[in-house]
C-alpha cells in the first residue's frame, strides 16, 4: 500500500517495469532467526552503537536545511558478522527543544523516504517543534542495495490475458513467472532473501539505536502501518509514540487484497474521470461516460503497440495502469495526472506519467567538506526504473506465508481473471498479475500472521479514512482489535489514502499525540473537510 510519493522524473539506468499500486508481489524469506525463533539472540551491540554522521544532501531541487547520512545493518540478522548494506536516512532538524527523533516511512512496501521526505516536507515542520524528523530507503529500496527484476516482468504481465473467456495454455504464464522470480534473483544480490518487513523491523531498530532514542516515535503511512506493527511485535519495549494512518491488513490472502486494491482503484479513478472531465483541457473529452472507455482503449492501445520512453524501454498499458494508479491515492495529484495523461494522448510525452511510475527520486549524499557519508549507498544513476515495483513484489511475498501450485493456478485462472475484470475493468489485469507472482518464489514468513496480535505496549493511535482506496477502513478495525487494548482508533470520515495530509483534523491529533502524548478517545471521529 502505498502513500502518495513524489512526482518527479527519475533519470536513472535500468530496465521499465510497472510501478507499483498497492500490494505487490515478488519473493524473499526471512530466516528462522530473522523470524525472532531463535533461542538466543545474536550480538547486534556494534550496529546499535554505530555514529550516525549527517551530511548536506545534494541533487537537483534539494531543499538546504535536509540533511542525509547512512546507518549499516547485516544483511542477515542471523549472521550479523557476515555481509552488511548501508540504509539511506534523510532528516530535518528539531528547531525546538529536542527530545529525540520520529521515524517517518511512507508506505509501498518499497516506497524511498529519502526523496519524499526532501519533498513533501513542509506537512512535517510543526514535529520539528519536539523532534528530528527522519525518514529512509528500507533495505532494497533506492540507494539501500535497490533490488530489481530486469525485464522480465513484462512478459508475466503480458501472459495474464484480460479476457476471462479465453483461457490459453497456463504453461504458458507459468514459464513466465518463473522466468520473471529467476531474473528478480539474477538482478536483485543477496538482499532479496532478506528484504521483508521482519528483517526491515530490525532495521528500524538499529537506526533508533544509532539515532540515540530510547524509544521508537514512529509514523507510518499505509504498509508503513506494517512495518510498525511488526516493530511492536518484536520490540514492545522499546515502543514510544506509534502512529500507524492508513492501516494495512496483517491476515488477509493476498488474493483478497488485490481484489480489494482493484475496486478500490477503480472507484477512485471514475471519481477521477467525473472530475476530469469537467475541465475544458480533460484529455478524454468532457462525457465522463465516454471519458471512462477512453482510458481503457488507451490502456489496450498501449499494451498492443507501447510507447517509447526517453531511456529506450517500452512503455506498456500496464505501465499506465501503475502510474495511474499512484495518482490516483490523492486528490492533491489529480492535476498533475491529468497533465501527465494529456502530455502522453496529445503528443505521445511519457515524461508525466513515467514520473507517476517511477515513485519519485533518490538523491545523492555527500558532507559538506566534499566527503561522502553514504560511502557504499547506490548512486542515483545506478538504481534501476524498476526498483519500487521489484521492492514491493518481493516485499509483500517475503511477507505472505500463502504459494499458489501450478495445480492450483492451472484450475483457478479463469475464475479469478473473471472476479478481478469484474472489480475493475482497467486494474484487475495488473493485480491479478502482481498476486500470481509470487509463483516461484520461497515461501514467506508466518511470523506476521502468527505473531503480530494482542500486544503489551504503550497505547498506540490508529487512523482510518472511510473513502480510502488502498487501504479500507475495515482493515483498520480488524487490526486494531487483533493488536488489542493499546490500539486507539481514530475514524477519519473523509476520502483519500490516508489522512495526516489532507485532513487537519487528523493532523492536529497526529501531532498532539507525537509531541505531547495526547490521546483522542478510541472511536472518536474527524469530520470530512474539519479545519478546526
Amino acid at each position: 500500500m502505498l502513500a502518495k510519493l513524489s512526482t518527479r522524473p527519475a533519470p536513472r539506468r535500468g530496465s521499465l517495469a510497472v510501478a507499483a499500486a498497492l500490494t505487490l508481489l515478488c519473493a524473499g524469506l526471512p530466516t528462522t532467526a530473522a523470524d525472532g525463533d531463535g533461542d538466543r539472540p545474536p550480538d547486534l551491540s556494534r550496529f546499535h552503537d554505530q555514529k550516525v554522521t549527517w551530511g548536506k544532501c545534494t541533487g537537483d531541487g534539494m531543499p538546504d536545511d535536509l540533511q542525509c547520512a547512512k546507518v549499516t545493518v547485516p544483511v542477515d540478522y542471523a549472521r550479523p558478522k557476515g555481509a552488511t548494506l548501508d540504509l539511506a536516512l534523510a532528516r530535518y532538524r528539531a528547531t525546538g527543544d529536542k527530545r529525540g527523533s520520529v521515524l517517518l516511512n511512507f508506505g509501498g512496501p518499497g516506497g524511498p523516504g529519502v526523496p519524499e521526505l526532501a519533498y513533501g516536507g513542509k506537512e512535517f515542520m510543526d514535529l520539528t517543534d519536539g523532534y528530528d524528523v527522519v525518514s529512509f530507503d528500507p533495505r532494497g529500496v533506492g540507494r539501500s542495495s535497490p533490488v530489481s527484476c530486469g525485464d522480465a516482468e513484462d512478459d508475466a504481465y503480458a501472459a495474464v490475458d484480460d479476457d476471462p473467456d479465453d483461457l490459453g495454455d497456463p504453461r504458458e504464464l507459468l514459464a513466465q513467472l518463473k522466468k520473471a522470480a529467476a531474473a528478480c534473483a539474477k538482478h536483485s544480490g543477496p538482499v532479496l532473501p532478506h528484504i521483508g518487513t521482519v528483517d526491515a523491523a530490525k532495521d528500524l531498530d538499529v537506526m533508533r539505536a544509532a539515532l540515540g532514542d530510547e524509544k521508537l516515535n514512529y509514523l507510518g503511512f499505509s504498509y508503513g502501518t506494517r512495518l510498525g506493527a511488526v516493530y511492536a511485535a518484536q520490540f514492545p519495549h522499546r515502543v514510544g509514540r506509534l502512529v500507524l494512518d492508513g492501516v494495512d491488513t496483517l491476515t488477509e490472502p493476498l488474493a483478497e487484497q488485490g481484489i480489494a486494491g482493484a475496486r478500490g482503484q477503480q472507484v477512485a479513478l471514475d471519481d477521477f474521470v467525473d472530475w476530469c472531465v469537467k475541465d475544458i483541457a480533460c484529455p478524454f473529452g468532457q462525457d465522463a461516460r465516454t471519458a471512462r472507455e477512453e482510458v481503457r482503449r488507451l490502456v489496450r492501445s498501449m499494451d498492443e503497440d507501447p510507447v517509447p520512453t526517453d531511456f529506450g524501454e517500452p512503455f506498456t498499458g500496464q505501465d499506465l495502469v501503475g502510474a495511474i494508479g499512484q495518482g490516483l491515492y490523492s486528490k492533491e495529484l489529480w492535476p498533475s495526472l491529468e497533465r501527465a495523461l494529456a502530455q502522453l494522448v496529445e503528443s505521445g510525452d511519457t515524461s508525466g506519467v513515467l514520473a507517476f511510475a517511477t515513485g519519485g527520486l533518490s538523491l545523492p549524499v555527500r558532507d559538506p567538506g566534499g566527503g561522502d557519508p553514504g560511502g557504499g549507498l547506490a548512486d542515483e544513476e545506478e538504481i534501476p526504473l524498476d526498483n519500487l515495483p521489484a521492492a514491493l513484489m518481493a516485499i509483500n511475498c517475503a511477507d505472505d506465508p500463502d504459494r499458489p501450485t501450478a495445480e492450483r493456478i492451472t484450475a483457478d485462472l479463469k475464475r479469478l481473471r473473471a472476479d478481478y475484470e469484474e472489480a475493475s475493468p482497467v486494474f484487475g489485469q495488473y493485480r491479478l498479475t502482481q498476486v500470481l507472482m509470487c509463483y516461484g518464489r520461497p515461501k514467506g514468513t508466518d511470523y506476521i500472521r502468527e505473531k503480530v496480535k494482542d500486544l503489551d505496549t504503550p497505547k498506540m493511535l490508529l487512523v482510518g479514512t472511510r473513502g480510502d482506496p488502498a487501504t479500507p477502513y475495515r482493515w483498520t478495525v480488524e487490526t486494531a482489535e487483533r493488536l488489542g487494548p493499546s490500539a486507539v482508533v481514530l475514524d477519519n470520515r473523509s476520502e483519500g489514502h490516508t489522512g495526516y495530509g489532507s485532513s487537519k483534523c487528523v493532523h492536529r491529533k497526529v501531532d498532539d499525540f507525537l509531541l505531547y502524548g495526547s490521546l483522542p478517545p478510541s472511536g472518536s471521529s474527524c469530520a470530512a473537510d474539519e479545519d478546526d
